[in-house]
C-alpha cells in the first residue's frame, strides 16, 4: 500500500511535520469512525504551494467503522476529485469550519449524509476529513448512538481546533481499546454521565453491581480495586480525573479492566472526558500463566544443569580410580562432553527468553577447552564474527560439535606444534558458518572424515548430519588445518 508521501509527492507542498501530524491522525482515527458510525476519508488539497488555490484533492486514507456497515464497497485511496466537485469539502477547507448542515444524497443503494471537518495544524488547514454514513440509520437512534455521536462531534471539533490527535500520546493508544469494548463519559467533576452496556458489564465483573451513571469514577475505582492505600487512592483520583490523557488498569480478584482516559476540550476549556475501557482479565491471566511457565522451564533447565554437573563429577571421580590410562581418558572425554551440554542448560536457566546467546556459550567452551590443554599459556586464540541467539534445538548439538572440533585442534593439531587457533563465525539470513583454524601439524596423510575411527569426529559427523542438518569439511590449506561447519538456521 502506498504511503502518504507517495500519494502526495509532486501534488502537495505539505512539510514533514504536517505529514507526521496526518500520520498521527490516521493512527488514532478508528475512534472517530466508530463513534460516528461513519466511513472516513482523508483528503489532501492539490496545489503548488500553501498560498495557491487548490485545484482539487487526493484521498490519502480511508477507514471503515466497526460499529456499523460500510457505505463503500471499495477503497478510494489515491482517488482525485476536482475543486467544485464536492462542495462540502471545499467549504470546510476555505472556512476552516465543520460542515454538518448537508442534505443526504443517493450513493448506490444508500442515502448518504456527508459531513466534513478541516484538519488544523499550527493554525493552518492541511487536510479535510469527509465522513459518510447511511442517513436511514440516523432516524431512530438509540441512547447509545446519541451519546456516541455527541462525543464524536466533540472530537471532530477538537480536530478542527488542532487538539486531536493528542500530542505525544501514540504509545498510550497501543493497543487501543475499541469503542465497542466499553465507553464511559465523564463531566468536569469526574462524574459518569453515560456508561455503555459493555462498560457496565466490565465493572459488574469487578464486583460493582450498582449503576455507574451519577457516580464519581475514581470513588468507584477505589472501592473495587484490591489496594486501599492512601497513595493508591490519590493516584486514582488524579489518573481518572480526565485532566490529562492516561492509561490506567484496575484489578481485583474478579478481573482486570484497562482504561484509556481522554480529556475533552472546547477551545481552551476542558468540558469533561471520554474513557475507553476493555476487560483484559483473560489476557492478564494468560500473561501470568506464561510468566509461570517460563519460570518453570528455567527451573527445569537449572535442574538439568545441576544433574549433568553431578554426573560429570561422578565420572571424574571414577576416572581417578581407574588405573588403565585409556579408560581414564575415555571417562574424561565424557566429562568434557557433558560439561558442554550443561553450559547450554545453564544459559537457558538464567536467560529471560527461550533462545541461547551462543557467542557467550562459545567463549566459555573455548576457555574450558584451554584449561585442559598443556599449552594453554602458549597459544594465541582469536574469535571473529558472531552467531547471536540460537534455538536450544540447535545450540545443544552445536555446543557439542564445537567442543569436539576445538578439542581436536588442541589435542591433535597444536599439541606438538603451532601457536594459533582461530574461530571464525558468520551468520546469514538462513545459514551459519563456523570455521576452526589451527596452524598445527595438519591432517594425517590420506585422512578421510567419513572413515575416520576417531570417536570425537564420529560424534561430530553424526550430530552435524542428523541434528544440525548441516555439512562438515576438514581440509588442509597451506600450513593450516580448517574445520568448516555449515548449517541452516
Amino acid at each position: 500500500m502506498p504511503t502518504i508521501e507517495e500519494f502526495i509527492r509532486g501534488r502537495s507542498p505539505l512539510q514533514p511535520n504536517q505529514i507526521y501530524r496526518l500520520r498521527e491522525l490516521v493512527a488514532d482515527w478508528q475512534l472517530l469512525s466508530d463513534l460516528s458510525f461513519a466511513d472516513l476519508i482523508l483528503w489532501v488539497p492539490l496545489r503548488k504551494d500553501m498560498k495557491s488555490w487548490p485545484t482539487g484533492y487526493v484521498a490519502i486514507a480511508h477507514i471503515r467503522p466497526m460499529t456499523a456497515a460500510t457505505v463503500f464497497s471499495h477503497d478510494v485511496l489515491g482517488d482525485e476529485i476536482q475543486w467544485g466537485e464536492r462542495p462540502h469539502i471545499d467549504r470546510a477547507l476555505s472556512s476552516a469550519e465543520i460542515i454538518r448542515d448537508t442534505v443526504p444524497e443517493r450513493f448506490g443503494d444508500f442515502m448518504i449524509k456527508e459531513e466534513t471537518t478541516p484538519v488544523i495544524f499550527e493554525e493552518e488547514v492541511i487536510a479535510v476529513i469527509s465522513r459518510h454514513r447511511d442517513s436511514e440509520l440516523m432516524r431512530q437512534p438509540s441512547r447509545l448512538e446519541l451519546n456516541y455521536r455527541e462525543i464524536a462531534h466533540q472530537l471532530y471539533r477538537m480536530v478542527a481546533e488542532g487538539k486531536f490527535p493528542y500530542e505525544n500520546a501514540s504509545s498510550l493508544f497501543d493497543p487501543a481499546p475499541r469503542v465497542g469494548d466499553g465507553l464511559l463519559r465523564l463531566d468536569l467533576n469526574g462524574v459518569v454521565t453515560y456508561a455503555s452496556p459493555n462498560a457496565r458489564s466490565a465493572f459488574g465483573r469487578m464486583g460493582w453491581n450498582n449503576a455507574l451513571e451519577g457516580e464519581v469514577l475514581h470513588e468507584v475505582a477505589e472501592q473495587i480495586t484490591t489496594s486501599h492505600s492512601v497513595a493508591h487512592e490519590e493516584g486514582l483520583r488524579v489518573q481518572l480525573s480526565g485532566r490529562a490523557i492516561r492509561r490506567v488498569e484496575l484489578e481485583n480478584t474478579g478481573g482486570t479492566i484497562d482504561l484509556l482516559v481522554l480529556p475533552m476540550t472546547q477551545g481552551d476549556d476542558r468540558i469533561g472526558s471520554l474513557i475507553l475501557l476493555q476487560n483484559v482479565t483473560e489476557l492478564r491471566r494468560r500473561e501470568r500463566e506464561l510468566i509461570t511457565k517460563d519460570a518453570t522451564i528455567r527451573e527445569i533447565h537449572h535442574r538439568v544443569k545441576n544433574n549433568l554437573q553431578t554426573v560429570s563429577a561422578l565420572l571424574r571421580l571414577q576416572a581417578r580410580r581407574i588405573e588403565d590410562p585409556a579408560a581414564s581418558a575415555a571417562l574424561n572425554e565424557a566429562v568434557r562432553r557433558i560439561a558442554s551440554i550443561a553450559l547450554v542448560h545453564e544459559t537457558l536457566s538464567s536467560g529471560s527468553d527461550s533462545s541461547v546467546a551462543f557467542d557467550d556459550v562459545l567463549d566459555r567452551l573455548v576457555t574450558h577447552s584451554l584449561d585442559l590443554s598443556s599449552r594453554m599459556n602458549e597459544l594465541a586464540i582469536m574469535r571473529t564474527g558472531f552467531l547471536g541467539s540460537l534455538d536450544p534445538t540447535i545450540a545443544t548439538p552445536l555446543s557439542l560439535v564445537v567442543t569436539e572440533l576445538i578439542h581436536n585442534a588442541l589435542e591433535h593439531g597444536l599439541e606438538h606444534g603451532g601457536s594459533s587457533l582461530e574461530i571464525a563465525l558468520e551468520r546469514g539470513a538462513t545459514r551459519a558458518n563456523i570455521s576452526i583454524i589451527d596452524d598445527g601439524v595438519g591432517l594425517p596423510e590420506g585422512f578421510d572424515l567419513a572413515t575416520s575411527s576417531n570417536l570425537g569426529l564420529q560424534i561430530v559427523r553424526t550430530l552435524t548430519e542428523n541434528e544440525l542438518k548441516g555439512e562438515l569439511v576438514l581440509e588442509s590449506a597451506g600450513n593450516k588445518t580448517i574445520a568448516r561447519l555449515t548449517f541452516p538456521i
